[in-house]
């Protein structure tokens, strides 16, 4: 299967795999990796994308920031701590953008509210927490080898405002699965247990007794330990799809 196109704006373009719009609304899922066409079509990236597209639901992408089609991804991030040094208003500007997009087929009736869950990889991992967060017709959140820290990062420790942890009031309540390498140096494998442990312990004072929200460590694999393997990839996709109730 291969995306499709889809423009919802003159600066609001998404790319996306499953039933055509024209059959109307259906579960949907936001991934963020790379470009919108890589993140559905570039192996093994696009995998959750391949396995979520045998079911009954839209998985829609939009390119990162400085992530162009077949632009190298550690580019892009490079470009990322250059822009946010001087002061551009990048991740802000990119999370209004989906925030339209998400209006938009909301009030075109091209997917179900509550019905919709955001996943991502690395630093599409932090995007797609944010996109959570801040919509409550998003009741969940997949992250495979999360970035979770954005200051954790060389070229971003001055730019903590992005962290996971500035957010975990409005993470807390919402279901969450979390993968990543025992050993990632990359994003760090203890910054991400420590948001982990953070989201549960602040879903506990709200009275949630069994916080739904999940991680698992895995041996590392890949360069810095920040691979995802195939199998991660189609574990959580499953998970999502069981969440949408169309498993």
């Amino acid at each position: 299967m291969k995306p499709q196109q889809l423009n919802l704006a003159s600066d609001i373009q998404l790319e996306y795999l499953g039933p055509s719009v024209d059959l109307g609304p259906l579960p949907a899922v936001f991934y963020f990796a790379l470009s919108a066409k890589d993140s559905l079509s570039l192996d093994p990236f696009n995998q959750p994308a391949v396995y979520l597209s045998q079911f009954p639901l839209r998985i829609f992408s939009i390119t990162l920031p400085y992530h162009e089609e077949g632009k190298p991804a550690t580019k892009g991030l490079t470009e990322w701590a250059v822009a946010m040094q001087k002061g551009e208003n990048l991740l802000g500007n990119y999370l209004k953008k989906i925030q339209n997009a998400i209006r938009l087929l909301l009030s075109q009736e091209l997917m179900l509210p509550n019905k919709i869950a955001t996943m991502g990889l690395s630093r599409g991992a932090l995007i797609a927490a944010h996109v959570a967060a801040n919509n409550a017709e998003i009741p969940y959140w997949l992250g495979f080898a999360p970035l979770t820290k954005l200051s954790y990062l060389q070229g971003f420790s001055d730019l903590v405002s992005w962290d996971l942890m500035h957010i975990v009031d409005l993470l807390s309540v919402k279901k969450i699965r979390c993968y990543i390498g025992n050993r990632d140096i990359r994003v760090g494998t203890r910054n991400c247990f420590d948001l982990i442990e953070a989201l549960v312990e602040t879903a506990y004072q709200k009275r949630s007794l069994s916080p739904p929200i999940e991680l698992r460590i895995l041996p590392s694999i890949g360069h810095h330990g920040h691979g995802t393997a195939k199998e991660t990839f189609h574990h959580g996709a499953k998970w999502i799809a069981k969440q949408l109730k169309v498993f």
